[in-house]
């Protein structure tokens, strides 16, 4: 028996910064995290407070800084705007896009989210905004962010919203790393809380490599098997 067959495989020399969404934290990243590590990559998972975009970024550069190694740099919903602010740093080698937004220069995540839905979709069914920040309203959040995850987790999630910043919401980008960075795109065909039809807009634009998957707005619980696997395919 070889040692990569009953350990860790061989150490990579990329490594993976996660950068979560809104209304959640680095935690639901756990199993993607863990298939990663177990495949030989060095994994590192950004706790960004998703106050302020300019906030968002500035911890993830942290991360990016840290990482021993090139970096896959990966977006979940609004992390897609943390990213792409963040991709043009020249330790970043490729950034994938799950379920996220992919903004142009001048675009926020309220702007994109203002794109119309096409027949049969759904946008997240936001609260109005209270001193300065967003939540999903908790009754609709299990069927909205996470409907193919176990209840019990989705209800526990909803009443444990990180709540989302109205600078974080209505900041516009600056800097886009899909203009100079490889980038690949997975798409959720049952995402609730982004239009897939936007996100199909969004990626095309960006030139990206896409996927689609037949899952909800929170991918990486679901199928973090398939999610772990499209990570890897950046690494190319």
């Amino acid at each position: 028996m070889t040692s990569t067959s009953s350990g860790a495989q061989q150490q990579k020399t990329t490594s993976v910064v996660l950068v979560h969404g809104a209304f959640v934290d680095g935690s639901g990243w756990q199993a993607v995290y863990d298939l990663l590590k177990k495949d030989g990559y060095e994994v590192l998972v950004v706790q960004n407070p998703t106050i302020t975009l300019e906030g968002d970024v500035a911890a993830t550069e942290t991360v990016i800084a840290a990482a021993k190694y090139p970096v896959v740099l990966v977006g979940h919903s609004y992390g897609g705007m943390v990213i792409t602010q963040a991709g043009e740093n020249p330790k970043v080698k490729s950034l994938a896009y799950l379920a996220a937004f992919a903004p142009d220069t001048g675009e926020s995540a309220a702007s994109l989210n203002a794109w119309p839905a096409e027949p049969g979709e759904a946008k997240a069914p936001l609260l109005p905004p209270e001193n300065g920040y967003l939540l999903v309203d908790p009754a609709k959040f299990p069927t909205s962010f996470a409907a193919d995850s176990p209840v019990a987790l989705t209800e526990f999630m909803a009443v444990a919203q990180v709540p989302w910043g109205l600078q974080a919401v209505e900041a516009k980008v600056t800097k886009v790393g899909w203009k100079t960075k490889p980038s690949v795109f997975l798409i959720p065909s049952n995402d609730r809380m982004i239009t897939p039809s936007s996100q199909r807009k969004m990626a095309k634009r960006s030139g990206a490599r896409v996927e689609e998957i037949s899952s909800s707005h929170a991918v990486m619980l679901s199928h973090p098997r398939e999610v772990a696997a499209f990570i890897e395919s950046a690494d190319r």
